[in-house]
């Protein structure tokens, strides 16, 4: 077999042999031979010539869940045959419109887009290192000790830590659109919760705005006090220097990402200068002007402050613990703008973290430092320096260094030492040269605020667009070609303004902690719940997160809402209720889901043809396997006798106390019908409700199909065209020794399904005179395990994706291996390809993997799939469909027709020999197959949709040549052409 071979992990490629490819008619368009890039991108599957191979293109769509443009619907691959004879440029000609076309008109300019140290590292870090830094955190150590700091540090950073792995999982789960936060709670969390927690935190970001420009403002007033210059008096001063300030923000956010992060990278220098004259400032000796002030070195002070000096009203753990956790709320900077970075689910996880690290240990050295060499109280007089050896009635640690501060000490009037500056005076005493210090400041506050004054409006312009509160869709609109809010701009602005008029650090700072918080929390719960609750759509390829870590994270952040100021929380959650009500009550059109809602994500919801459960537990058993815990299962059992119809009610206590008992999550519903094609039909329209709605049927192979009725064939066959006219997905098992244990059972055998012809026991099961315990035959009967039961192991799953579906044939291997039984199997990914695209195809495969966050062992590029079929396969074929041909040709003066009408499941020679190529791919992949997956844990192959005039028994036979000859479970897969995997957020 010509394959071309490759495990993802290595991507070392090597060839395993070359194929012979085929030209027949039915063969897709080579590149060569169109000359046609378009054509390369549209290959079409082994099974219909407008049918597509998986496609990366297909999957790319602007919206999660959207329907590919390029990919035919089930309604045009169930169309005649007249497709079939089309040339390539009459199919591209056929495309919907716009697809077979370029975009057309000229190229607008693209839009400015930063990695993760310029877009997420660097503007992180500064947003955390804000004004807390060097204004709030040596006092706080003055009041809490240097143990107590460093542990406040470290709880607000477990904090921040947990819910940065939380973001980081939220953004490897797909590309996350712009709206950054917002967008990731809401699509996790829903509506309800997602749009009230993102209008709260976009009024805590404009809180943050106003926070650090009061910190700045206050730099400014105390240097003009310094020089004995106001403009009012002090507080006022503030008011209209961080009016000022804002203004000039707003300034250069509206002159686009690229102006702010040009600032940010400046600011960011300056602070750097800023850290190393600060920490070599520590080390040099200290004149007698800073003595004075408190500053001593490093000397034996560390152990005087270690321990807490509480002080005034706000001296208390939690209280300072509130003024301190604004310094670390920085970290979602990234992920608020996400639509301005290139790679969002590289940059957010590796830029977030690294910010996390340097930022925490840059807070734990200021305060160590800061306590090791700074006094807590001291005059800043000079004449206070003691002359003599005596110290008698002196009052401190100062004592020791030949200073007296006992009278300010105890008159607590003292203007320096750490319990007394509010500024940045014992950082910049402390420092090299006092003004560096100062232009660290200014390049925190500046830093911070510019970037929570971009980000709050990215987040409330998202929240707008989903038009989900009346009156704010006003602020939806963007400019230019990063689509800038300029309107959500002019509104943080102001709401900033607001609250700078407050000019008191303190209070904004505790206001900021319980919207954090708040925020933090609903995070990790969200990301906790897609975790517990298995959602399919939860596949986030970070490999560090962890939902018990979420969960911890979601705790800790409603505990400390309540411990900071109980009163806030109570009345932020208050707010979260009352809109949290209105959408509950409004009930907007839209269909996001939640974690909360088990069907939030397109997932396998199956309705399960079983009969009785108990006739065919392999069929409970597979589909329970991904089902379980995570999405809809119904067992469905056609009624076709009419003295059964008495036994109905016996039947479905009977069959549900089986599934019970197997801990099989499903419900049961019995239908009494003429045929199973009605019946399967009504259940199809009937069964599920509301969003609890199947959305796949799965069927059991009919193996004893030869020696079938051709009314059972053409309802068996005529069941799965239902199925793909309903735009259901389909799935059909077929197990190597039967699905039907009817000989097992008290079950009299359903004749809506018929046992199969040759099933043999188990090896593990007993004869019926024995039992394993003593038990009886009934509990035994009950007992009967199935392959789905059994632990894998190390084996593989084998994916033959012949045709590109929407993601149904990859997404239930991977559903599957999140079992236990399941979950040390490979999955290997075959593909179809010619031998000159084989690099090329290998990789985009990969590529798109990776895009889909499913781990695959290997992906395997199948070369000679076109190779004519070996002459013993191909015999073996020709004589399973021999019994069904009409052989019209050899039968004079009798027309096609009337032999169609006398039997119309058969073949005419002239339907045989115009899908004869159709047949032998068949064949031929059914080879490659047999070759490949003899012994692996399952197969699933792409199953083929019938053209709505297709034969039944020869679209019959397809399906038993594709599976036959196999010792493993093999699953004839399809979707509904809609995607249900997306590179996107879901």
């Amino acid at each position: 077999m010509g394959q071309f071979k490759s495990k993802t992990e290595g991507l070392a490629p090597g060839s395993l042999g070359q194929g012979q490819v085929s030209n027949g008619e039915e063969g897709p368009p080579r590149a060569s031979e169109q000359g046609d890039s378009k054509m390369e991108l549209r290959k079409t599957s082994l099974y219909s010539t407008i049918d597509m191979v998986p496609q990366m293109e297909h999957y790319a769509g602007t919206l999660p869940c959207e329907q590919a443009k390029s990919r035919p619907s089930l309604e045009a691959l169930r169309k005649t045959f007249e497709v079939r004879n089309m040339t390539s440029d009459e199919r591209i000609s056929n495309m919907p419109d716009g697809e077979n076309e370029e975009s057309q008109g000229p190229s607008e300019e693209s839009p400015v887009r930063f990695g993760w140290i310029y877009g997420v590292k660097i503007p992180c870090m500064m947003n955390i290192w804000g004004v807390t830094l060097f204004l709030q955190l040596t006092w706080i150590t003055s009041q809490a000790g240097i143990v107590l700091t460093v542990i406040i540090i470290l709880m607000s950073v477990t904090v921040t830590t947990a819910t940065a792995l939380s973001i980081s999982a939220i953004a490897t789960n797909g590309r996350v659109v712009s709206g950054g936060t917002y967008f990731m709670i809401s699509r996790s969390l829903g509506p309800e919760l997602g749009a009230s927690i993102g209008l709260i935190f976009s009024f805590a970001n404009a809180l943050s705005v106003a926070l650090n420009t009061v910190g700045f403002a206050q730099v400014v007033c105390d240097l003009m006090q310094s020089f004995n210059v106001h403009m009012v008096d002090y507080t006022n001063d503030m008011r209209i220097v961080g009016v000022i300030t804002v203004t000039a923000l707003l300034g250069i956010s509206l002159a686009g990402m690229e102006w702010e992060t040009k600032a940010q990278i400046l600011f960011f220098l300056v602070l750097m200068v800023s850290f190393a004259n600060y920490f070599v400032g520590t080390i040099i000796p200290h004149s007698v002007e800073k003595q004075g002030r408190g500053v001593f070195g490093y000397r034996d002070i560390f152990i005087e402050n270690l321990t807490p000096n509480w002080r005034g009203p706000t001296g208390s753990f939690f209280a300072q613990f509130s003024i301190f956790f604004p310094a670390v709320t920085g970290i979602l900077y990234g992920a608020n703008i996400t639509g301005d970075l290139k790679d969002p689910s590289s940059a957010i996880p590796k830029g977030t973290l690294m910010a996390i690290f340097w930022t925490t240990l840059s807070y734990i050295m200021v305060a160590v430092t800061s306590g090791a060499c700074v006094v807590r109280d001291a005059s800043g007089n000079t004449s206070d320096i003691m002359t003599g050896n005596s110290t008698d009635g002196c009052v401190g640690l100062a004592c020791k260094y030949g200073w007296n501060f006992t009278q300010c000490t105890e008159s607590q009037s003292c203007q320096y030492g750490l319990a007394n500056n509010y500024s940045q005076q014992v950082m910049a005493e402390l420092s090299g040269f006092y003004y560096l210090i100062t232009a660290g400041v200014f390049a925190a506050s500046l830093s911070s605020a510019l970037g929570y004054l971009v980000s709050a409006p990215k987040i409330f312009q998202c929240l707008c667009k989903d038009n989900i509160y009346p009156y704010i869709g006003v602020f939806a609109k963007g400019y230019g070609k990063n689509d800038e809010p300029l309107r959500a701009y002019l509104l943080t602005y102001f709401i900033a303004i607001a609250f700078i008029l407050i000019a008191e650090l303190n209070t904004i700072s505790a206001i900021i902690s319980n919207f954090f918080l708040c925020s933090f929390g609903l995070i990790n719960i969200s990301c906790f719940h897609a975790a517990i609750t298995n959602s399919p759509g939860w596949r986030p390829s970070f490999p560090y997160y962890n939902k018990w870590i979420a969960l911890y994270g979601a705790v800790v952040c409603v505990v400390l809402m309540f411990f900071f100021t109980w009163w806030t929380a109570l009345i932020t959650f208050g707010v979260i209720a009352v809109l949290f009500g209105y959408i509950i009550y409004k009930k907007p059109k839209i269909n996001w889901g939640s974690s909360v809602q088990a069907t939030k994500t397109p997932s396998p919801q199956c309705l399960v043809m079983t009969g009785p459960p108990n006739q065919r537990p392999a069929l409970v058993d597979f589909v329970g396997a991904f089902t379980k815990n995570a999405s809809l299962m119904i067992c469905g059992d056609i009624m076709m006798e009419p003295d059964r119809q008495t036994q109905h009610q016996d039947a479905t206590d009977q069959s549900v106390k089986w599934l019970n008992k197997r801990k099989a999550c499903s419900f049961y519903t019995q239908f009494t019908a003429n045929t199973l094609r009605e019946g399967v039909r009504y259940l199809l329209q009937a069964s599920g409700l509301g969003k609890l709605k199947p959305n796949t049927l799965v069927l059991g192979f009919k193996s004893n199909w030869r020696e079938s009725s051709p009314e059972s064939i053409g309802d068996y066959i005529h069941t799965i065209y239902d199925t793909f006219d309903s735009k259901f997905c389909l799935c059909i098992l077929r197990m190597m020794d039967g699905l039907d244990v009817s000989d097992e059972s008290d079950f009299k055998v359903n004749q809506g399904f018929e046992p199969d012809e040759s099933v043999e026991c188990d090896d593990h099961q007993l004869p019926e005179s024995e039992s394993a315990d003593g038990i009886s035959d009934n509990s035994h009967r009950d007992q009967i395990k199935t392959v789905f039961q059994t632990a894998q192991g190390k084996k593989t799953i084998d994916v033959y994706w012949i045709a590109d579906d929407g993601g149904l044939t990859l997404l239930v291997p991977y559903l599957l291996t999140r079992r236990k039984r399941w979950h040390s199997c490979k999955i290997r990914v075959f593909i179809v390809e010619n031998e000159q695209d084989i690099e090329e195809r290998r990789n985009e495969m990969i590529n798109l993997m990776k895009r889909f966050r499913i781990k695959v062992n290997d992906v395997i590029v199948m070369t000679d799939s076109e190779k004519s079929p070996q002459t013993k396969n191909m015999d073996r074929f020709l004589d399973s469909v021999a019994p069904f041909r009409l052989h019209d040709e050899q039968q004079e003066g009798v027309s096609v027709q009337e032999l169609r009408q006398k039997d119309p499941w058969k073949i005419s020679d002239k339907e045989f020999e115009a899908l004869r190529l159709k047949s032998e791919r068949k064949v031929r992949l059914n080879e490659i197959i047999r070759k490949n997956s003899q012994h692996t844990a399952l197969v699933l192959v792409s199953l083929p949709v019938p053209h709505s005039d297709c034969p039944s028994a020869l679209y019959m036979a397809w399906l038993d040549t594709l599976t036959c000859g196999l010792h493993c479970p093999v699953v004839l897969i399809r979707g509904n052409q809609e995607n249900v995997l997306t590179f996107y957020l879901q």
